[in-house]
């Protein structure tokens, strides 16, 4: 049985054709998004949703005529984010990201919103989360005039492929939007409508990955959260094993039978009544990317062209983890989820460490021992063991000196995950209920 799954990423949009039974990629795409806009506010981040639809239905349209005999459709995308719909089910604003900072924006008598709820009621809660946006914005008077309903970019696609007026949203896109009870499997709309949001503007939630309706006679299934669409297809329902993602961001994903949180780890609704167990870094392989462009900088001012410089750094790297001189660096460059106002720093520096080798291979550590420390905070509070580590994400699946790092640092043995577009191939696996319980290997 063939199957699509599409997944609208930050940076890129991805669309596969799987064959369910033999665990087969048979066609994969992969574009640039290419929806960002420029805005003049430094912490707005912020996407043209009608280009990234232009864009899904041009490569949809092309899978389809490859393979007429795709039998569902499955959904994913970058989660956090929102956009408003009005009651005829049309988008009425952009996107905005998970990357949106308009939650820690200090607006209010010099306290950010984020501060605000936390004070009111005593919730931790993260800027770039829906509904702390779709809150900034209510107070603010931004809110798009005529708008009934927010949702995530997958819901949205959902609703609009299949004509439904209004989205509805899996439990495990409802949670990233925040204010939500994973255990209930609702949101907290007391919380809400204290802090002064009407709880009609919030989409239905369900808990199965069940029919939307048919898109050109196909049946298209709700979208589910790229974190988990990115677990399903790497590793399925297996206990024990970790999964690593280093993309854009930095993300650890394990799973859980029973609900646990600490300060920086989530518990997210996965599917089957499971858990995953997941802490995130801001910065992941942003972080090697900021270095890639200091070098680049530093190029180009010495006279010379301004190429990628990944592959020298590549080589650096090497000769870092050779020498292991003791330089180390912090790559919070963007803060923490719990603690936004931290910034990276380098330590431990001698006159012999200062080198360009020491500085890749600090940075790629310190990517490393973020998601670290992270992991052992869940394996402290739950007593889970990790038997196995799954990676994920051009970041580590391109960096054999970071693969090494992890497998040092987590004693356990690495693998790289059998999809290279594990998203797009876990939307597609969602699509067709039997094979949840299929392990991909």
């Amino acid at each position: 049985m063939k199957a699509i799954g599409i997944d609208m990423g930050t940076t890129t949009i991805s669309a596969v054709v799987l064959e369910i039974e033999q665990k087969r990629v048979l066609e994969a795409r992969t574009i640039q998004n290419r929806s960002f806009l420029k805005t003049k506010e430094e912490w707005e981040r912020i996407q043209d949703m009608s280009v990234i639809l232009d864009d899904v239905q041009s490569v949809l349209q092309e899978l389809r005529t490859l393979h007429p005999d795709v039998k569902s459709i499955g959904i994913t995308g970058q989660m956090h984010g929102i956009v408003y719909v009005n009651r005829e089910g049309q988008c009425i604003s952009p996107l905005y990201t998970w990357q949106d900072g308009r939650g820690d924006i200090p607006d209010f008598a010099g306290k950010s919103l984020t501060e605000l709820v936390f004070e009111q009621t005593g919730l931790k809660v993260s800027t770039g989360y829906g509904l702390v946006t779709h809150l900034y914005n209510e107070k603010k008077g931004l809110v798009p005039e005529g708008s009934v309903c927010v949702c995530t970019v997958g819901d949205y696609l959902g609703a609009f492929l299949t004509g439904r007026k209004k989205p509805v949203t899996h439990v495990s896109n409802a949670a990233s939007l925040g204010f939500f009870d994973e255990q209930r499997g609702c949101f907290r709309t007391e919380i809400l409508e204290e802090l002064g949001m009407k709880r009609s503007i919030l989409p239905e939630v369900w808990d199965t990955c069940s029919m939307l309706g048919t898109y050109q006679g196909i049946p298209v299934t709700i979208a589910l959260g790229d974190n988990q669409a990115s677990f399903l297809g790497s590793v399925g329902l297996k206990e024990g094993t970790l999964l690593l993602n280093v993309g854009t961001g930095g993300q650890i994903s394990l799973l859980s039978g029973r609900h646990f949180q600490a300060p920086g780890i989530e518990a997210r609704p996965y599917i089957r009544g499971k858990y995953l167990l997941v802490g995130s870094s801001l910065c992941g392989g942003r972080a090697y990317a900021i270095l890639e462009q200091f070098f680049r900088s530093y190029a180009m001012a010495a006279g010379a062209q301004g190429k990628p410089q990944y592959e020298v750094m590549a080589q650096l790297a090497r000769k870092g983890r050779e020498k292991s001189d003791g330089m180390v660096v912090c790559t919070s460059f963007y803060g923490t989820r719990v603690h936004p106002e931290q910034r990276g720093s380098i330590t431990n520096l001698s006159g012999e460490n200062f080198t360009p080798e020491g500085l890749v291979y600090g940075t790629m550590k310190g990517m490393a021992q973020e998601l670290y420390d992270m992991c052992h905070t869940i394996q402290e509070g739950t007593g889970i063991r990790v038997e196995r580590l799954v990676a994920s994400g051009n970041g580590v699946r391109k960096n054999t000196v970071l693969q090494e790092i992890f497998q040092e640092m987590f004693e356990a043995k690495l693998q790289m995950a059998p999809y290279e577009e594990e998203a797009a191939c876990g939307a597609a696996m969602s699509s067709v209920p039997a094979a949840s319980l299929c392990h991909p290997f």
